[in-house]
């Protein structure tokens, strides 16, 4: 009471960022008079009227209010809609790089068109983000006709086109496109040999759709691009069937642990754990049957990957549930998101619990692959100089939003008032009880033809209420990972009268539902007009059914982990106005439930004499579940957060690394680099030999068989020291006349024997050489990260000891890379060419980059 007072009486932030904005709507609302004056053609010189201005100093937040008035009357033209006042207040929170969290159904496609013109206006290029390449593909070709009706191009990121299609799509003025594809080109960009193979611009405004989904849930697992290694796969088989003869650990009461297991789980973690009795039964059955010989011993260094290879198994047998985690399909395993339902036909697990799982569903066993590039969707869209997104749940993430990418999170008023009934959560002892009642609910409403969406968390939860409806012969439908391309056409109709459809998670996200059913027009048809009419009565007809009945109701079969999951399953429902009801049915078999309350809670309301068939139903109740989930939500906020602190050690090297790359690409010449390497190398070379103290024979030896090896400098010392005993003393002198020496040869034979060949060769072997160091430190910055958490038991920091390590490593690479460029380009130059005249007679007539690099390669493998 005495908060509502107090709110009376002080506005919160958001409300004051809102009313600030207020002068804003009413100017761009006094424009629109005379913005519907204007022609066609008027409407579209604005455009470049626009553009114009900002060369003469005018700046966005000048041309905002006119530039939105514009879009609003095109949209209105073009589209038949007309912003509202909430959506144009969400165009403005967009163009202030903030997060806009607008209810589903408020029209966040429309609003993003907004400040898509307006930063497009620079020509830099916006990039608009959305979860899948339907709504990528959906958004484009609905927007297209607005965006060139006003003078813009707009281009569609998907993926499987082709190369030239792709810089087509990032050329136009606003790009759609999903998550994973931006920062997988990002990735490619930077292992591309030349400008030509280059897709993306310089990264300026990126707009997120769904962005709690992409830059929250996606977070935790970072973008991989994967080579295959040779590796025998055999080795996953082996382990999988040693499997079934390891004994599970089960807990015997709260305090104590059975003692008669190999192993045990631990399921908040989604770990496996063995026991020591579990490690000597292992050993004994890894000798039994020959996969370790009986002289050795499991903890040797050389066989402790077998503990490592049983942890995966046990975790893909236990951990990782078919249906839920993944799905078999066309004899592959592919993976299931874990929050939104959808398949993830690309992506594979890594450090082996791919080939696990595969071992274990007794598929084909792909290759082990190890990292080529990588980087996590935080750091890449921290790369953009603008960023915003909007999402219809956001409150709940806002420390986040705030902590690891800057940005406030403003709630936007609905256009309409919420009178949607959130009802309160029914729980039941066992799952069987709450299945009974979730049917009991979706049988009443069928009764009654009130459409139904049931929210499920996993395909096995959606299949078992789907066999259970099939029993009653009840019609629905069932969306589901199995049925992606499929998912937009049924959440769509999932508002039609007596309908039934069961959803895993927040799959068909991006499509709204109407109540009635959504209403397609017939196009290019005799009659289409009375066609159309006649269709339009009948849907009318259906929506008012859909409305008097109640709305959508929705069924939430169990609470997710992350509140936001369950307030976006919710928000399907009551969009617009519409009238809606939810309700979560818990049992305390749940998941959530098992990991927050205790074996005595449960036995105490059994012995209070609630049965199976009763609920319990209190506010207090689901207070204490959304306390758990908030620990859940901090939980995983931590794992995010430490994937970025980590990443960003990484982050900096990464852009060294691509700096210098881009550098080399961009470069006509490297010869002069090159000599600088050269001479930072001899004189690194000679001072191992000579560090300015007394010098004797042996060491002067040692040094002309170095550089004679390193550098083909044949010339010995002596002659250098003839010039005067000083030299003795001085090694820089010497340095001096051994550098210029060693460079005047390595510039006269690539002058006259290779002419403007080198030049290639030179850029390519470095170009090469950077990459295969810079995959490998990746793998080995991979191990380190592995292992690093068990410095903690020294008393000393993981993650500063990480940043130390790393460094080093990285101090190293830099190092070896320049090392390695000088050994093979005097190989190749001085030595190698001899031997191979017809790789070398290839590369000059070749006129590709790639096979030109491929062939280079060949060459560096040679030496």
């Amino acid at each position: 009471m005495l908060g509502k007072l107090i709110s009376k009486f002080f506005l919160n932030r958001n409300d004051r960022i809102l009313n600030n904005l207020k002068d804003l709507i009413i100017k761009i609302n006094c424009l629109e008079k005379n913005i519907i004056q204007l022609s066609d053609a008027e409407l579209k010189k604005k455009t470049t009227e626009f553009k114009l201005r900002l060369k003469n100093g005018d700046t966005l937040d000048v041309l905002l209010p006119e530039a939105f008035s514009v879009v609003r009357e095109a949209s209105k033209r073009v589209l038949g809609m007309r912003h509202f006042d909430v959506q144009i207040l969400g165009g403005i929170i967009l163009h202030q790089k903030c997060i806009a969290e607008m209810r589903t159904g408020e029209g966040k496609t429309l609003t993003a068109t907004l400040p898509a013109y307006l930063n497009a206006l620079l020509g830099r290029g916006v990039h608009i983000v959305t979860m899948n390449d339907y709504l990528a593909k959906r958004d484009a070709d609905k927007n297209r006709v607005l965006f060139e009706f006003l003078g813009l191009t707009v281009g569609a990121n998907v993926s499987g086109i082709s190369l030239e299609d792709k810089q087509k799509a990032y050329l136009a003025d606003i790009t759609y496109g999903t998550n994973h594809e931006y920062g997988f080109d990002y990735l490619r960009d930077n292992m591309v040999f030349c400008n030509k193979k280059k897709v993306q611009r310089t990264l300026y405004f990126a707009l997120v759709d769904e962005v709690d989904s992409i830059l929250i849930d996606e977070a935790r697992t970072p973008l991989v691009i994967s080579g295959p290694i040779e590796g025998s796969n055999a080795l996953y088989k082996n382990i999988n069937s040693i499997i079934p003869f390891l004994v599970l650990q089960r807990k015997k009461s709260n305090k104590s642990l059975g003692k008669r297991g190999d192993f045990y789980i631990d399921y908040k973690q989604r770990q496996a754990h063995l026991t020591e009795k579990g490690l000597k039964k292992i050993e004994r059955l890894l000798v039994k049957y020959n996969f370790l010989p009986k002289e050795e011993s499991l903890y040797l260094p050389k066989n402790i990957f077998f503990v490592h290879h049983i942890l995966l198994a046990l975790k893909a047998h236990y951990v990782y549930l078919k249906n839920t985690d993944y799905i078999v399909q066309n004899k592959k395993i592919v993976i299931v998101d874990e929050h939104t339902g959808r398949i993830m036909k690309s992506r594979r697990w890594s450090d082996g619990l791919h080939q696990a799982i595969e071992a274990k569903e007794k598929v084909c066993i792909q290759n082990d692959t190890q990292t080529l590039a990588s980087i996590t969707l935080q750091n890449y869209f921290r790369l953009y100089d603008k960023l915003s997104g909007m999402t219809g749940t956001a409150a709940t993430e806002a420390f986040e939003f705030n902590s690891i990418y800057h940005l406030d999170t403003i709630i936007i008023p609905t256009n309409k008032p919420m009178i949607r009934n959130d009802m309160p959560d029914l729980v039941y002892l066992s799952t069987s009880s709450k299945l009974r009642a979730i049917i009991s609910d979706i049988q009443s409403c069928v009764n009654r033809q009130q459409p139904v969406l049931v929210g499920t968390v996993s395909i096995e939860k959606s299949e078992e209420i789907s066999k259970l409806l099939c029993k009653l012969n009840i019609k629905h439908n069932v969306l589901n990972a199995k049925f992606h391309a499929q998912e937009a056409y049924i959440i769509a109709q999932a508002g039609k009268p007596k309908g039934v459809t069961i959803a895993t998670n927040m799959a068909g996200r991006g499509t709204d539902i109407v109540l009635g059913g959504a209403f397609k027009y017939k196009e290019n048809t005799n009659h289409a007009s009375q066609k159309n009419n006649l269709l339009k009565g009948l849907w009318n007809e259906k929506n008012q059914l859909a409305v008097k009945l109640g709305g959508l109701h929705i069924i939430g079969t169990e609470r997710h982990e992350s509140r936001r999951i369950d307030n976006q399953l919710r928000g399907r429902s009551g969009r617009q106005g519409d009238p809606g009801s939810s309700r979560f049915y818990l049992s305390l078999e749940d998941t959530l439930m098992r990991f927050f309350v205790s074996d005595k809670i449960i036995s105490l309301m059994k012995t209070l004499g609630m049965t199976d068939n009763q609920a319990i139903e209190h506010p207090w109740l689901s207070s204490a579940i959304e306390r758990a989930q908030k620990k859940v939500e901090n939980k995983n906020f931590d794992i995010r957060r430490q994937l970025l602190e980590y990443d960003n050690v990484i982050n900096e090297q990464r852009s060294v690394i691509y700096n210098e790359r881009n550098k080399l690409i961009n470069q006509s010449s490297i010869h002069d680099y090159i000599l600088e390497i050269l001479k930072d190398r001899v004189r690194a070379c000679i001072k191992r030999y000579i560090s300015g103290g007394p010098v004797n024979l042996n060491s002067f030896h040692a040094l002309e068989r170095e550089l004679k090896n390193n550098f083909y400098f044949i010339q010995p010392i002596r002659e250098f020291l003839e010039i005067g005993a000083t030299l003795y003393q001085n090694v820089d002198k010497l340095a001096d006349l051994i550098v210029s020496t060693i460079q005047s040869n390595y510039s006269k034979k690539t002058s006259e024997d290779f002419e403007e060949y080198s030049n290639m060769i030179e850029k390519s072997v470095m170009i090469q050489i950077l990459d295969i160091f810079w995959k490998e430190h990746l793998n080995a910055v991979d191990f380190l990260r592995q292992s690093i958490h068990l410095r903690g038991y020294a008393q000393q920091d993981p993650q500063q000891e990480y940043k130390r390590e790393s460094f080093f490593m990285f101090q190293s690479m830099l190092v070896s890379i320049k090392d390695n460029v000088i050994k093979n380009l005097i190989n190749i130059f001085f030595v190698d060419f001899k031997k191979n005249k017809d790789i070398y007679m290839d590369i000059v007539n070749q006129q590709d980059n790639d096979t030109l690099h491929f062939l280079i390669m060949k060459l560096i493998n040679i030496t």
